[in-house]
């Protein structure tokens, strides 16, 4: 069996718009939003990329990239100077109105790269909980990338914000379609080798939204690590954080690696993030700079 080192990173806000590559802000708080701000964009993504060259996967799954332009720019202007190179690269078209869709690296080739922003619950027979069932069901997307003996689901599901209530139900619709998509790939799913990878955006609630698709479905192997350390995000104060971010392993593929344990890289985190290891990256700021509010989670499997 091949090993792969497979993860996940929420990048916050990578966007071109035209020459200038966005940092990581998201422009809610005054601070963000300043002059001086701006000027920090490219220290930021400087320090994204230190975190994804430490983290070394072989593949990665992204969210909040604004298209495949800024990917590539991304990827030539800060991968390619530390030596983290990405030939295969793909990031299609999603249903973001600010256009932050959900993206793949890699370092091997890839072998199918299938958008599902225009699937509905109708296509896929499934509760929509309220919303439409003629209208896309994902937010953003979901990605579906096959190589060889793996398929993985790149998945950022909708924010709770402003309303958890409110949002609630359209995060399991969501939840339900990546679900049926699924089952419908794979005659037995438990049986098979397949992933899911992205931005939960689950705060702590009963139940939660993405419960279709969570363990006995899967395994979290993010719950390997101990409760106190498997956080991957932090808010703009600092002070809260949570683990929106999933590594969902189909049973079989959790089943032939007992032992593998995830990584979080958190040392690009901002140092008001209170929770964060002692160890940051040189030049990250108390707000800003800083490689993004999410960590980069990394996890080596047997393939």
């Amino acid at each position: 069996m091949a090993r792969l080192r497979i993860g996940s990173f929420n990048l916050q806000n990578l966007r071109l718009r035209g020459g200038h590559l966005d940092g990581a802000r998201d422009r809610d708080i005054p601070q963000d939003i300043t002059a001086e701000a701006r000027d920090l964009d490219a220290r930021d993504r400087a320090l994204t990329a230190a975190v994804i060259r430490a983290a070394d996967a072989d593949i990665l799954a992204l969210q909040e990239v604004f298209d495949a332009a800024s990917l590539t720019a991304f990827h030539d202007r800060h991968l390619i100077p530390v030596g983290a190179k990405y030939p295969y690269r793909a990031c299609l078209p999603g249903n973001d109105g600010q256009g932050l869709d959900v993206a793949v690296m890699s370092r091997l080739p890839l072998d199918r790269v299938t958008s599902h922003a225009a699937v509905t619950p109708r296509d896929l027979a499934i509760d929509p909980h309220g919303l439409s069932p003629d209208l896309p069901v994902f937010r953003r997307d979901c990605l579906e990338v096959e190589l060889p003996g793996l398929t993985l689901f790149i998945v950022h599901l909708k924010a709770p914000c402003p309303d958890r209530a409110a949002t609630w139900p359209t995060r399991r619709a969501e939840a339900l379609a990546i679900r049926a998509l699924i089952e419908r790939r794979f005659a037995d799913p438990a049986a098979a080798r397949w992933m899911i990878l992205g931005d939960l955006n689950q705060p702590p609630e009963a139940p939660p939204a993405a419960a279709p698709v969570l363990p006995p479905f899967s395994e979290n192997l993010l719950n390997r690590l101990p409760d106190d350390a498997r956080w991957t995000w932090t808010d703009p104060t600092g002070t809260r954080r949570g683990h929106p971010d999933a590594l969902l392993a189909s049973p079989a593929l959790a089943r032939i690696n007992p032992d593998a344990l995830p990584e979080i890289h958190r040392e690009g985190l901002s140092l008001k993030a209170h929770h964060a290891p002692a160890r940051h990256l040189a030049g990250v700021g108390y707000h800003r700079p800083h490689a993004s509010d999410h960590a980069c989670a990394v996890i080596e499997l047997k393939v």
